[in-house]
């Protein structure tokens, strides 16, 4: 059955969201988190949108580690974007902790990125994406630090992980379900995946994707243009 996330889940609502203008009126960035298991795809869906977007809007990404600054390092060398429109976090935490109970850290990079990016001249950024460390079925992002969140799962994990829910794979605004090209290796039945994932999310969008294709991220860039457009219009 699905459940209401905004009783179920709480945690989601810790924090208010912040004001669409920036100080001294420029409108804010749309924030869209990208949480899910570790090599679930996370960052080349970072990647794949960056690529696609990056010559019509501009864009500036917060990746998340424990340690490391490996997520960060993969985008620069792929030269998805310039090195000073990407910043790492190291976490020192559970990955959760930095996109949904303590955010500061996450913020802080959100905003010196808006604020680096709103000078005069270089004008501001349209979107931020800010991908969280490899967590388990459990992570979400307060709503102090993203506008929206997409979950990212693969079909390796299991055709099981939709049945199994938690609150990323019902909550999210998206649920994306990566690396459909390798089903027929691993046995995964995308069918059943496609009707457990309804039956956990109920009318909230489900996508499939394949990074291997020509335009696989186009189901996840399409989700992102109609974000980008009810943010633009501002509130009903």
């Amino acid at each position: 059955m699905h459940r209401d996330h905004d009783e179920t889940f709480p945690e989601r609502h810790t924090y208010s969201a912040a004001d669409r203008v920036r100080p001294g009126g420029h409108p804010r960035a749309l924030r869209i988190g990208l949480g899910g298991p570790v090599g679930s795809g996370k960052t080349a869906t970072v990647a794949a949108l960056c690529r696609a977007l990056r010559d019509e809007l501009s864009i500036a990404v917060v990746t998340n580690d424990i340690y490391t600054r490996e997520d960060a390092a993969f985008l620069l060398r792929e030269a998805v974007l310039p090195a000073e429109r990407i910043s790492a976090v190291e976490t020192g935490a559970c990955p959760h902790t930095a996109i949904r109970d303590d955010i500061s850290a996450n913020l802080e990079a959100v905003e010196d990125l808006e604020a680096a990016f709103s000078c005069e001249g270089t004008g501001p950024l349209d979107l931020v994406l800010v991908e969280s460390g490899g967590d388990n079925l459990t992570a979400t992002f307060s709503k102090g630090l993203v506008d929206f969140q997409i979950f990212v799962i693969d079909v390796a994990g299991g055709d099981d992980i939709p049945r199994k829910g938690g609150p990323g794979v019902t909550t999210a605004d998206l649920l994306v379900i990566n690396k459909t090209d390798l089903a027929p290796y691993v046995g995964s039945d995308l069918e059943a995946m496609a009707r457990d994932a309804k039956t956990q999310r109920g009318e909230l969008p489900v996508v499939f994707t394949s990074l291997t294709t020509g335009d696989g991220i186009k189901p996840v860039t399409d989700w992102v243009r109609a974000r980008l457009t009810d943010w633009s219009a501002g509130p009903a």
